[in-house]
């Protein structure tokens, strides 16, 4: 797996290195390959989280690379996941600079610079408040597969940033909270939802509402009494959540967000 941190050359020069073409997916989750699709693919990818659950009034974002290396695009700041068309969506710089598009930038960009600087095979990234992963992380227990969802965050524990529960309001958390990631798919903020991360939005978005629908499972489980039985080691290592399967939620979360 390719990783690079910031050297001597530009960031522009170190995120040529992620291509399109090395995620080029059928359905809505294609690679963006230019300004326009790109900023579709976050309106799409930001109503399907919140179809999936994940809405907190105008807070958390989803981004996904620019496939030209000059940063990545997310959605403006002020606005609800479910409120996003591709002309609230804009280009960010890797110094923060919002390079094209319009609205307030997020105060939160370097989570998304930090993760994309370390991790050159991330193509998508989403950030989401949820009270049921809080919920969750707050009663110190680790994940159990309870349902098929749970599979993903059960074989591999999702790391806990617990440098702060605050906004990741600069390099240095953003670089923490990547540290952090590591080479996980994703990583809990307790007190403040968690980071997920995907080669192509359709599996940033997916493993998303995936952990909600885990966390919610598992609390409802831990309120009625405790845990008694879950998914035993043989389910998990024959289970899991193939690329196709990924890319067929996503489409569905698409399709009915757009009704």
């Amino acid at each position: 797996m390719s990783r690079s941190r910031p050297g001597t050359e530009s960031m522009v020069d170190q995120h040529r290195g992620y291509t399109a073409e090395s995620t080029q997916r059928s359905g809505f989750a294609a690679a963006p390959t230019d300004d326009v699709s790109a900023a579709l693919q976050v309106s799409r990818a930001s109503k399907a989280l919140a179809y999936g659950g994940l809405t907190d009034f105008v807070w958390g974002h989803v981004s996904v690379r620019d496939p030209q290396g000059r940063g990545f695009w997310m959605k403006a700041s002020g606005l609800g996941f479910d409120e996003i068309e591709p002309d609230q969506v804009h280009l960010v710089g890797w110094n923060g600079d919002v390079i094209a598009g319009t609205g307030p930038r997020h105060i939160e960009w370097f989570i998304h610079a930090g993760v994309y600087e370390a991790r050159l095979d991330v193509g998508s990234v989403a950030h989401a408040h949820s009270d049921n992963v809080n919920a969750w992380c707050a009663t110190g227990e680790p994940m159990r597969a309870l349902s098929h969802a749970g599979i993903e965050f059960t074989r591999q524990q999702l790391p806990r940033f617990t440098e702060t529960a605050s906004l990741i309001r600069n390099r240095a958390l953003g670089q923490q909270l990547a540290a952090t990631l590591g080479d996980s798919i994703g990583v809990l903020i307790p007190q403040h939802g968690f980071v997920m991360t995907g080669d192509d939005v359709a599996a940033s978005v997916m493993r998303s509402v995936l952990l909600e629908r885990a966390t919610c499972v598992l609390l409802q489980a831990l309120t009625a009494g405790g845990i008694e039985s879950a998914m035993s080691d043989d389910d998990l290592a024959v289970q899991g959540w193939p690329q196709s399967q990924i890319h067929a939620g996503f489409d569905y979360l698409v399709r009915q967000s757009s009704l």
